[in-house]
C-alpha cells in the first residue's frame, strides 16, 4: 500500500501556541495563516497595510490579530518588535517582493535584498528573545539563479541591477541567514531551531510585479497552466513549522524539479551551504541594519 503523503490535515494541534507570519494578508502567507489558525494557533498577521490585513484575517476561522509591519522600513520593524512582550512559539518570515523594477527601501537599500533579507534579519534578531520553538524563513528554488553568489562588494547591485539577479540574491541570502542563525542558536545553547522552506512554483500575486512586461505575461500564463495553488505552495512552510526536523533543514516540494508536490527535505546550492559566506553575510547585515545578534551564550 502506498504511503499517504503529508498534507495540511496532518498538522498537529497548535492550541495555546502563537505564530507571527509576515505578509499574511495574501498568497502563501494567508494560506499558512489559515491552516495554523484552524489547527488552533493564535496567528498574528504582520502586514504593511492594516486594512488589507484586517480583511484577510476576517476570512480566517480561528484566533487572529493584525499588526503593522513594513519590512522595507527598519523603523517599522523596530516599532513592531518594541510592541512585542510575550512568548512567541513560531516566527514565519514569509513576506517578500519579487523581481521588481529597481527601487530602494526607506533606508536606501535595494528593495528585494532590503525587504526579503534585511527586514527579516532585523525582525528575527529583535524578536529572538521571545521565540520558544522555531523560525521558518521562506526562500526559493531561484536562489540558484542570478550570479549564484552574494555580491558582497555591492549587495545593492548599483549599475548591475536586474529583477532576476536581485531576487535570486535575496533568496540565497535567506538560506545563508538560516544557516548562520542555526549555528548561533546552537552555540548559545538555545533549543530554538532555524529552518527554511520554498513553495515550488505556486500561483501568487508576486509574479505580477516583474520589471518586464513580457515576463509578467509569461508568468501569468505559467500561473494558470503549470503552477500549484497557494494552499499547496504553503505546505513546505507548514511542514517546516510543525515537524521534528534538524536545524537549518530546507523543505520543498517532492515533484519534478521541486516545482510542485508534497513537502520533503530538499537540497540547496553549494553557495547556500557555505558557512564562511553565511558568517560574512551576517556581519554585513548587522552593519547595514544596526541590529545585532539577539541572544547571549548560556553561561
Amino acid at each position: 500500500m502506498a504511503t499517504q503523503k503529508w498534507n495540511v490535515t496532518d498538522l498537529p494541534d497548535f492550541s495555546g501556541r502563537t505564530a507571527v507570519i509576515t505578509g499574511a494578508n495574501s498568497g502563501l502567507g494567508l494560506a499558512t495563516a489559515t491552516a495554523l489558525a484552524r489547527a488552533g494557533a493564535h496567528v498574528v498577521f504582520a502586514v504593511r497595510d492594516l486594512q488589507r490585513g484586517g480583511a484577510a484575517a476576517a476570512q480566517v476561522s480561528g484566533s487572529t490579530e493584525v499588526r503593522r509591519l513594513d519590512l522595507a522600513d527598519l523603523d517599522s520593524v523596530r516599532e513592531f518588535a518594541a510592541g512585542w512582550d510575550r512568548p512567541l512559539d513560531l516566527l514565519i518570515n514569509n513576506a517578500g517582493v519579487m523581481m521588481l523594477p529597481e527601487q530602494r527601501t526607506e533606508q536606501g537599500f535595494e528593495m528585494q535584498f532590503g525587504t526579503n533579507h534585511l527586514g527579516h534579519f532585523a525582525l528575527t534578531n529583535l524578536l529572538l528573545p521571545y521565540v520558544t520553538d522555531r523560525v521558518v524563513t521562506v526562500s526559493s528554488g531561484l536562489h540558484r539563479g542570478g550570479d549564484g553568489v552574494i555580491s558582497f562588494e555591492d549587495v545593492n547591485l548599483r549599475g548591475r541591477y536586474t529583477p532576476t539577479r536581485a531576487y535570486a540574491q535575496s533568496k540565497l541570502a535567506n538560506l545563508l541567514f538560516t544557516l548562520e542563525l542555526q549555528r548561533r542558536l546552537t552555540e548559545a545553547g538555545s533549543p530554538v531551531r532555524a529552518l527554511s522552506a520554498h513553495p515550488g512554483y505556486a500561483a501568487t500575486n508576486l509574479q505580477s510585479h516583474h520589471g518586464s512586461a513580457l515576463m509578467r505575461g509569461v508568468m501569468a500564463v505559467g500561473n494558470k497552466v503549470f503552477a500549484q495553488s497557494d494552499r499547496a505552495g504553503a505546505l513546505p512552510t507548514l511542514f517546516a513549522a510543525s515537524q521534528d526536523l534538524p536545524g537549518a533543514a530546507y523543505v520543498g516540494p517532492d515533484g519534478l524539479g521541486e516545482m510542485r508536490g508534497a513537502p520533503t527535505l530538499v537540497g540547496r546550492s553549494a553557495a547556500a551551504s557555505d558557512p564562511a559566506a553565511a558568517r560574512r553575510l551576517w556581519t554585513l547585515s548587522e552593519e547595514m541594519t544596526g541590529v545585532a545578534w539577539g541572544l547571549k551564550p548560556v553561561a
